[in-house]
């Protein structure tokens, strides 16, 4: 009997995008390091845990013991058992509590004390201050309102996002100002590798997901990559993690000291600045504006009015993020699979083309079409569907969004149906096998050996394929260990 190994495995790898709650649990040795700052326990309590895990750990701040099990679970009514457990779950994978024992041999949860002391702080003041919120010396007589910051916010970030589009293309205008440090986290990212034949940077299957995310997931994501690699520029990623939370709850279009920050927060105030995130005039400026950018880090929600300053030249506090300030919807798709992009942004343009076949282009509208080979062209890139669709409804003119609601045929989507299903049944052809490692077992010296193997790989529910004919069997990747165990044991008795 011999054995090989068979693969056929797909090479389109899904780019994992975490949710803050998951970047923080997987931050096992350094969370109780992070709870040592308000900003952190603040933005925790806020983003990261369910509503009823929120009511828990403010019925128990101000209690200076341990509370039994049995109490807290008489907090919630029976009828939700299982978002209480989920609440008690999230609270325990990220150590804001743990179990103790109190007298009695009850158990009982107890607060982390760094959480607790400091969640205090940021709701009650004390403590030292953020040093980001020291008081501006002098008023800033260039200052700049929100309109400007939106424009700088998204001027920068797309920098980065042309580069990936087209990072061998000659230099413009929309390519300047890409620095190496940004580069390095992109290929750190996976989202582009370097063709080692010729030097040039091609997009992978995760960057093309990446590409085709909202902005601020796209945020999330790259600074979740810088944070990565922090630590190898010297710098404490508890201090940026800090800082950017701080940002957070920054108020848009108001400026910041940097006078009380250390010299690796300035390095990373310059980091910022480059990605977008905050604005500072010139690198010894003593003052910065935080961007939407910084303030949506980590949250999808929008900002709430209180968080905007009001002035008579601009009303943003809506305003959704894209590669136009004042931004507005661009696509019509009409049922003959035709795409109407009322654009001259040669980044929205860009990423059309990653699933559209581009007909014309003119100064302000570009003509495409939606076709088999270029929805295969994008699934081989690692594109799905449901993102091609969910970035047409995200970007769709007005004009579609209110023939939709005006239709006497309503439907989940401003998109026509018989698109959406197309795309979803190219997708689906694509999708026809299901591909599974696995181990070939062959030339079997007896019929009586094949039967005994395959009956075993049968039994433990790892046979895959066989041919009783052949003599051939195949077993899954993960079950070929134990098949291959049994069959030693087998031989030799």
């Amino acid at each position: 009997m011999s054995s090989k190994k068979s693969t056929a495995a797909s090479n389109v790898v899904q780019l994992e995008c975490k949710n803050l709650h998951e970047y923080l649990k997987s931050q096992t040795q350094i969370i109780s390091k992070l709870y040592d700052y308000p900003a952190i326990c603040l933005a925790v309590f806020r983003d990261c845990i369910p509503a009823i895990a929120k009511q828990f750990v403010m019925r128990m701040l101000c209690v200076e013991q341990p509370v039994p099990q049995a109490v807290v679970q008489s907090w919630g009514s029976q009828v939700y058992a299982k978002e209480n457990s989920a609440a008690c779950e999230a609270l325990t994978e990220l150590k804001i509590w743990s179990e103790s024992s109190i007298s009695g041999g009850l158990t009982a949860w107890d607060l982390n004390p760094s959480f607790k002391r400091n969640l205090k702080i940021a709701w009650l003041g004390g403590g030292r201050s953020w040093s980001m919120f020291n008081s501006v010396e002098q008023s800033d007589a260039k200052s700049r309102d929100i309109s400007f910051l939106d424009t700088y916010a998204m001027s920068r970030w797309n920098c980065l996002l042309h580069y990936m589009v087209d990072s061998n293309a000659s230099k413009g205008s929309e390519m300047e100002g890409i620095s190496v440090d940004a580069v390095r986290i992109i290929l750190h990212a996976n989202l582009m590798v370097r063709n080692e034949q010729d030097g040039s940077y091609m997009l992978t299957s995760q960057g093309f997901q990446f590409l085709l995310m909202d902005t601020q997931s796209q945020v999330w994501h790259f600074m979740l990559q810088y944070l990565n690699t922090c630590e190898q520029r010297g710098l404490s990623l508890v201090e940026c993690l800090s800082m950017l939370f701080e940002l957070s709850f920054s108020t848009l279009g108001r400026d910041y000291s940097s006078e009380g920050l250390s010299e690796n927060m300035l390095t990373f105030m310059q980091h910022l600045r480059e990605f977008g995130l905050v604005y500072q005039r010139t690198r010894k400026e003593k003052r910065f504006f935080p961007t939407r950018l910084a303030l949506n880090f980590t949250t999808k929600n929008a900002i709430a009015p209180e968080n905007v300053i009001e002035n008579n030249s601009t009303n943003n506090s809506k305003m959704q993020l894209s590669d136009e300030s004042n931004y507005e919807g661009y696509i019509i798709v009409e049922t003959n699979y035709r795409i109407y992009a009322y654009s001259d942004s040669k980044l929205q343009i860009s990423l059309l083309a990653l699933f559209t076949e581009l007909l014309y282009r003119f100064p302000n509208v570009t003509v495409g079409v939606i076709t088999r080979d270029s929805i295969r062209q994008a699934l081989r890139g690692g594109i799905t569907a449901r993102q091609i669709i969910s970035y047409l409804e995200q970007h769709a003119h007005p004009k579609m969004i209110s023939n939709a609601a005006a239709s006497a045929f309503k439907t989940s989507s401003v998109l026509p149906p018989t698109v959406i299903d197309q795309i979803k049944l190219w997708e689906n052809e694509r999708n026809r096998f299901t591909f599974t490692d696995g181990v070939v077992y062959n030339q079997f010296l007896s019929e009586a050996d094949y039967l005994t193997l395959r009956d075993y790989a049968q039994s433990i529910d790892v046979l895959l394929w066989q041919s009783e004919r052949s003599r051939t069997m195949v077993v899954k990747k993960s079950g070929h260990e134990d098949v291959k165990k049994f069959w030693k044991r087998y031989s030799k008795g």
